[in-house]
C-alpha cells in the first residue's frame, strides 16, 4: 500500500499473517526467546521488587489469569504487568540491538494476557508474540538511538506499539482494528530515563505499562474509537515529538516487511546488566583470563564508549562509581568493570548486596576513566574498547566491535537453553520442553497454567 499510513500497513500485515506464514527459522528462534524470558522470570520470583509488585497489583483487583512461576491470579492487565516485571526486572532479558528495545518483555506478557482473555490457541499466542516483537523492533530501530538521546526509554515507547498489534490480533480484530489499536496506544506509550540518576525502579515497569496500554488500546479499538491516522509520522506523531529535531526515515519501518524478520536480530543477554556494558565485560574478562592480573595490579582502567550509551552507563560518573542499589549497579560501567576485575565473572551474584558493599570492587570503580569511542558501531552494535594500565608498566588493550548476542555474534539455541537452566534450575527440564513446544498444540491458557506451576 504505497503512501498508506504506517499504522495501516502494519495493521494489514498483522491481520493477514498466521503462524504458517512465518519462516520456520523465525518461529524456532521465537520459541527460544520465549524460553529465555521464562527463565529470567522464574529467577526473579523471589526478588524484593517482585514482592512489592505483587502487593501493588493485588490492590488493583484479582482475576483468573495465571502468572509465571507464582500462585497469583490477576486480571488481564495486572497479570501482564506482573509478568513483564518478572521478565524485565533483573535486566537479563533480550534486546533488539538496533531498536535498543527489550522486545519480549512486553510482547510475551501481552500475548499471554490477550490470548487467555480471548480463548486463543498456543499457536495464536506464538504468532502474536512474533508480530509484537517485529513491530516493536521496527518502531524502535528508526530512531537510531535517538529516543535515548532525548531521555526516553524505547522499551516503553516502541514496546507499546508492538504490544498493541499483538493484543488486537489476539482480540480477533481485523486490519482496521489493529490499525486503530496502534493509533490509540500512541497516546499511552511512555517511559523516561530519569531512573538512571539514582537507580530508581521505574524502568522495571515500562514494558508492563506498554502491555497494559496495549490491552486498553485494543479494547477501545474494538469499539471503533478513533485515533490519529499518522500516529507515527504525523506533525505531532511519535517521532516528531520524541526525537527532538533529529531526522528519521519512517519509510525504513516497512521495508521488507514479511520478507526479512527483525526478530532474528534480537540479542539474548549473556550478563544480567544493561546491554551497553556487555562488550566491556567481555573485553575485561578476556584480558584477565589471558594475562592473569588481579585487583592489586591495576593502575587505571580506560573505557571508550559512544556518547549515547555512555550517557546511560557512565553519567553522572561519581554516582556510577558507587551505585546505590543493584539496579543502579546494572547501569554502571565503572562498577561492572571493577566487578569483572575483582571476581572474574559477571553473574547475578555480582549485583547482590554483598557485592555492592565490596570495597575491592568499589575501589576499582574509582580507577575507571571514560572517553569517547570514535570507532564505535553504535547503534548497529554496542561496541567497547578497553585499556588497562598495570602497575608494572604494561598497558593491555582489547576491542569488542560487536557485542555477544548480536545477530553477527548470536548466542546459539544451546547457549540459550543453558542460560535457562542456570536461571530456572536443572529440575526445570519439563518447563523447558513445554516452552520449546509452544504453538504445537493446546490452548494459551493451558500453556500459561503449566508455567504458573513452575
Amino acid at each position: 500500500m504505497p503512501g498508506a499510513p504506517i499504522a495501516e500497513i502494519f495493521g494489514e500485515f498483522a491481520a493477514k499473517t498466521t503462524l504458517d506464514d512465518i519462516p520456520a527459522e523465525v518461529v524456532e528462534r521465537a520459541r527460544h526467546l520465549a524460553l529465555d524470558s521464562v527463565g529470567v522470570a522464574l529467577a526473579a520470583t523471589d526478588q524484593e521488587f517482585t514482592r512489592r509488585a505483587r502487593r501493588a497489583l493485588a490492590r488493583l483487583g484479582s482475576g483468573d489469569q495465571p502468572v509465571l512461576g507464582l500462585p497469583d491470579r490477576l486480571g488481564p492487565r495486572e497479570a501482564a504487568m506482573l509478568n513483564a516485571v518478572l521478565v524485565h526486572g533483573l535486566d537479563f532479558d533480550d534486546t533488539h540491538v538496533g531498536a535498543v528495545t527489550h522486545v519480549s518483555a512486553s510482547a510475551l506478557p501481552v500475548g499471554l494476557a490477550a490470548a487467555i482473555q480471548h480463548d486463543r490457541s498456543s499457536a495464536d499466542l506464538l504468532a502474536a508474540y512474533i508480530l509484537g516483537i517485529e513491530i516493536s523492533a521496527r518502531v524502535g530501530e528508526v530512531a537510531r538511538g535517538g529516543f535515548h538521546d532525548a531521555g526516553f526509554h524505547p522499551t516503553g515507547l516502541a514496546g507499546a506499539f508492538g504490544a498493541s498489534v499483538a493484543a488486537a490480533k489476539l482480540a480477533g480484530l481485523e486490519a482496521r482494528g489493529i490499525t486503530a489499536a496502534q493509533q490509540i496506544v500512541g497516546s499511552m506509550a511512555s517511559g523516561i530515563l530519569e531512573f538512571l540518576e539514582e537507580g530508581a525502579w521505574t524502568k522495571r515497569l515500562h514494558p508492563g505499562w506498554a502491555a497494559n496500554a496495549a490491552l486498553t488500546a485494543s479494547a477501545f479499538a474494538a469499539e471503533d474509537w478513533p485515533g490519529p491516522t499518522a500516529v507515527y509520522e504525523g506533525r505531532y506523531g511519535l517521532y516528531a515529538t520524541h526525537l527532538q529535531q533529529r531526522e528519521w526515515d519512517t519509510g525504513a519501518m516497512t521495508d521488507g516487511l514479511g520478507e526479512h524478520w527483525e526478530l532474528l536480530k534480537t540479542a539474548v543477554k549473556p550478563y544480567p546488566s544493561c546491554h551497553f556494558t556487555h562488550a566491556f565485560a567481555d573485553a575485561i574478562l578476556f584480558l584477565r583470563e589471558r594475562d592473569g592480573f588481579g585487583a592489586a595490579d591495576i593502575e587505571r582502567i580506560r573505557c571508550l564508549i559512544h556518547p549515547t550509551p555512555g550517557a546511560v552507563v557512565c553519567e553522572p560518573i561519581e554516582n556510577k562509581r558507587k551505585p546505590r542499589d543493584d539496579y543502579d549497579a546494572k547501569f554502571s560501567l565503572p562498577f561492572i568493570a571493577g566487578a569483572c576485575v575483582s571476581r572474574g565473572r559477571l553473574t547475578l551474584a555480582e549485583f547482590a548486596d554483598e557485592a555492592l558493599a565490596d570495597n575491592e570492587i568499589l575501589e576499582l570503580a574509582q580507577l575507571v576513566d571514560i572517553a569517547g569511542d570514535p570507532d564505535s558501531r553504535f547503534p548497529h552494535a554496542y561496541s567497547a574498547a578497553v585499556e588497562i594500565a598495570l602497575k608494572d608498566g604494561r598497558t593491555l588493550t582489547r576491542r569488542e566491535d560487536i557485542n555477544r548476542g548480536h545477530a553477527e555474534r548470536p548466542l546459539s539455541h544451546e547457549d540459550i537453553r543453558a542460560k535457562f537452566t542456570g536461571n530456572a534450575g536443572a529440575e526445570a527440564a519439563e518447563v523447558r520442553a513445554h516452552v520449546l513446544a509452544l504453538g504445537t498444540e493446546g490452548s494459551a491458557r493451558d500453556f500459561a497454567e503449566k508455567l504458573r506451576q513452575a
